[in-house]
């Protein structure tokens, strides 16, 4: 099963016949094989899969950071696969946004600073005075606005990677880029980084998130599941509620059981 193709009315990000091969290994390692991906507008998608399968290297090539061996890949109807690295860069730094497992914040730089410099970047022609409204209000909005004149190694693991959301979204990205951003965290910090993500994609940002952790895995509207650079399968699962949270990951964790994982 290489993807699921959607109603094309309904997709921002899509890849076809997507592949990627390191030619620098004997022989050359094929990593990603293939695959045919649809991302809904305004949708949390998760992948999965065991170490090796190709999880980092889908994101990576869907959103631009890597170039695939052959295929291709559309952005809100933009062609991005044959873009050059400036046009490129361009595009990731004004409709993509990016959460990594560790923050890359610059150490000379307080907290508030380094989410402001990429949205001066993005959108230099608003003004420095509407990027620091933006970036203050998204501070507030998810509760690190006490830290903002904080080095980097001053604040709690937890508040940096709010702090790593609040730069995603600084630039007002189309779709919002995560790679195993509790991978690092403890039970109670992974909590409150996901509250986050959740209430962004409250407000319709499209997601799509890598993720070994089933409990966070269940907080995404739809889960795929890669095997040797393939999409092996696919799992529906609706909107996140709290209610239901319990429920939602024993059912995905028996799904994923049944799929090896």
């Amino acid at each position: 099963m290489r993807g699921q193709l959607m109603d094309q009315a309904a997709v921002t990000l899509e890849s076809h016949e997507l592949s990627k091969t390191y030619f620098s290994t004997e022989p050359p390692t094929e990593v990603l094989r293939g695959i045919d991906l649809s991302v809904r507008a305004g949708e949390f998608l998760v992948v999965m899969g065991t170490s090796g399968s190709g999880k980092s290297t889908l994101l990576y090539s869907i959103s631009g950071m890597d170039r695939p061996t052959s295929g291709n890949v559309t952005l809100e109807g933009r062609e991005l696969t044959s873009l050059g690295d400036t046009e490129m860069s361009k595009v990731r730094l004004t409709r993509m946004g990016f959460v990594f497992q560790q923050p890359h914040f610059l150490g000379n730089l307080e907290v508030r600073d380094n989410i402001l410099l990429p949205a001066l970047r993005a959108a230099p022609k608003q003004g420095r005075e509407a990027a620091i409204s933006r970036v203050d209000a998204l501070m507030e909005r998810f509760g690190i606005t006490h830290i903002r004149s904080h080095g980097i190694t001053q604040v709690s693991g937890g508040q940096l990677q709010r702090a790593s959301i609040c730069r995603a979204l600084a630039g007002e990205p189309s779709v919002l880029f995560a790679d195993e951003p509790t991978g690092a965290l403890n039970s109670s910090m992974t909590a409150e980084v996901m509250d986050a993500f959740t209430d962004v994609h409250r407000d319709g940002t499209t997601i799509v998130m890598v993720t070994h952790d089933p409990g966070v895995a269940a907080r995404g509207e739809r889960v795929i599941y890669l095997r040797d650079g393939t999409v092996e399968a696919a799992r529906e699962i609706g909107r996140w509620e709290p209610d239901t949270a319990r429920r939602r990951e024993d059912d995905l964790l028996a799904w994923l059981r049944d799929l090896g994982f």
